[in-house]
């Protein structure tokens, strides 16, 4: 059995919808103290704006390391000085660079480095753990400490945001094609609407409209639906005009094109308890628990 007494730990981190204030405090105290952070140009972009990363003036040259992170072969790789001297290696993730990451990844925590693998929301709806457990099983990699820190996912910051949707019992479901046939996706889609569930739509920008038309054919036209642009990012939104929701109905859905935008856009769609409620400053989406009033609690 390999001695794991020097190595390091790969954090899966998740950030939230982007921006510090969504973090938790695990995930901002991992980044701040990691010997290495993996992490996209927006990422950086979003971990700088309260100092969970040093600026970009922070940059030191790697001659003057130490020894502290040289681990890696990545030559993209940046070397950051905090306030307080710690150093840390930034590494732009891409799309195209998971496997190559993931094995850079490998390769420090061996080397005695704590490593903060970055991904958006929660590493584990759609995002980067999978893919590290994968890797890791590939490149027999098992004497690797492998931690996820949990983040908010797009559905629960969207959701909090239009006020009480997801009261009741729901389920995510990934309109991506890229590992599985349109069939299997059409098959969850139709159990989650006859079961009852909110379903958040993610990945929307691949065939949602086919994927409202498999709703509608189990749900009422008139069921409440929100479209959701970069959920927690405020004026920091990638997709269109910053963080927005819409409130419509099923039968209107697709009548919003404009609104979907990209991979920051998912969809809520209500089932037959979902209400919009208004107050005197805005319109809400509620769905009650079980249709419980003010005596059940």
């Amino acid at each position: 059995m390999t001695d794991t007494s020097d190595y390091g730990t790969l954090y899966v981190v998740g950030i939230g919808p982007g921006l510090p204030h969504a973090m938790t405090q695990r995930a901002k105290d991992v980044i701040q103290t990691a010997d290495c952070v993996i992490a996209s140009n927006l990422y950086q972009e979003f971990l700088r704006k309260d100092g969970t990363l040093p600026p970009e003036d922070a940059e030191v040259p790697a001659a003057a390391d130490g020894g502290t992170t040289t681990a890696g072969t990545d030559e993209e790789a940046t070397l950051l000085e905090r306030p307080n001297g710690h150093r840390q290696a930034l590494i732009r993730s891409s799309m195209g660079r998971q496997v190559e990451l993931a094995r850079e990844a490998f390769e420090r925590v061996r080397a005695g480095e704590d490593v903060a693998h970055v991904s958006g929301g929660d590493p584990n709806v759609y995002g980067k753990s999978d893919l590290l457990f994968v890797m890791a099983e590939d490149e027999a990699a098992t004497d690797v400490p492998i931690e996820i820190v949990p983040g908010v996912t797009a559905a629960l910051g969207g959701a909090a945001n239009l006020g009480a949707p997801l009261s009741n019992d729901f389920c995510t479901v990934s309109l991506s094609d890229k590992w599985r046939g349109w069939e299997e996706i059409e098959e969850k889609l139709r159990a989650a609407a006859i079961s009852g569930f909110v379903v958040v739509l993610y990945n929307c920008w691949r065939d949602y409209e086919r994927a409202i038309d498999v709703l509608r054919e189990e749900r009422a036209d008139d069921v409440p639906v929100a479209i959701i642009n970069d959920a927690g990012r405020g004026a920091a939104g990638r997709n269109l005009d910053d963080e927005t929701h819409t409130i419509t109905t099923l039968a209107d859905a697709t009548d919003h094109d404009e609104k979907v935008g990209g991979m920051g856009t998912s969809i809520l769609v209500g089932n037959h308890e979902t209400k919009v409620w208004e107050n005197d400053h805005r319109d809400f989406l509620v769905t009650p628990r079980g249709g419980r009033d003010v005596e059940d609690f």
